[in-house]
């Protein structure tokens, strides 16, 4: 008799932690697909590109939430089992509060700076940032950290309480500059007429601008050339491939008309 309620107990303290488990697995799963279904389908809503990827960080923010609280409970459950008296403990962390502060300042000061860059709207997944000379994509933005990914695919690992000082790329629209140079046999109105002809053409065909193409003109003279800009304003971080797009079709142009692009010279006189 005694036997078999040792063995009923041992399997209690097996079972129960697994069931518990099992339970917190699946409440989190559940509560995960109704969030992103929440969150992800916002196709209808017709949200703007920083709309969505300030959903998308709160979205990966309150699944850390829930994670966190999920395990918390799992942990207390599972002690239950054991005889571990849970109201004590829960009792107990007033007092014992200000110990782990000082043991988790670095954690608490993490989560506090998620919180702010969250509300604040500093930065979210999606936008590119500068940190510390370290310019990438934001991958990721949870309570603790953030991940930052460069071009290359390196990714940094930055603390949020040492994310300070950030440049932020995506808050507005870019700006693409095309500085052309030709040389100073060719004239300076058929220069700038074929620039417009360019602008006219290219006007309304270009998805990443948010404006209408720019002919400045004429801005200096260097040693060897005659310079002109063109400028397109254009949503965030677009302006690169705005630009090699200008300059391909610019240089399609010139060759067409024939207007000749320098290249630098030397000259050299014999002193005899």
């Amino acid at each position: 008799m005694i036997k078999l309620f040792n063995l009923e107990i041992n399997l209690k303290l097996i079972i129960l932690p697994l069931i518990y488990i099992i339970i917190g697995i699946i409440v989190y799963e559940l509560l995960r697909k109704i969030i992103t279904k929440i969150t992800v389908n916002n196709k209808k809503y017709n949200l703007k590109n920083h709309q969505k990827q300030r959903i998308d960080t709160l979205r990966i923010l309150i699944l850390n939430i829930v994670k966190y609280i999920t395990v918390i409970i799992v942990v207390l459950m599972i002690l239950g089992t054991f005889g571990v008296n849970v109201s004590s403990i829960l009792a107990g962390l007033g007092i014992t509060t200000a110990i782990i502060g000082l043991a988790f300042q670095d954690l608490a000061k993490d989560i506090i700076a998620g919180f702010s860059i969250i509300t604040e709207a500093q930065y979210e997944v999606g936008d590119t940032i500068e940190v510390d000379g370290f310019m990438g994509e934001v991958v990721f933005l949870g309570l603790k950290t953030t991940r930052i990914r460069n071009y290359k695919g390196a990714t940094k690992i930055i603390s949020n309480h040492n994310m300070d000082k950030i440049i932020n790329y995506s808050l507005n629209n870019s700006l693409a500059i095309v500085d052309v140079s030709v040389d100073y046999n060719e004239n300076s109105d058929k220069v700038e007429k074929i620039l417009n002809e360019v602008a006219e053409r290219l006007n309304g065909t270009i998805e990443e601008a948010t404006g209408e193409i720019q002919v400045i003109g004429l801005t200096s003279l260097d040693d060897s050339s005659i310079n002109y800009r063109v400028t397109l304003e254009t949503n965030a971080m677009q302006h690169y491939a705005v630009e090699r797009l200008l300059k391909k079709e610019i240089k399609k142009a010139f060759d067409k008309a024939k207007i000749k692009i320098p290249f630098p010279q030397i000259e050299v006189h014999n002193g005899k």
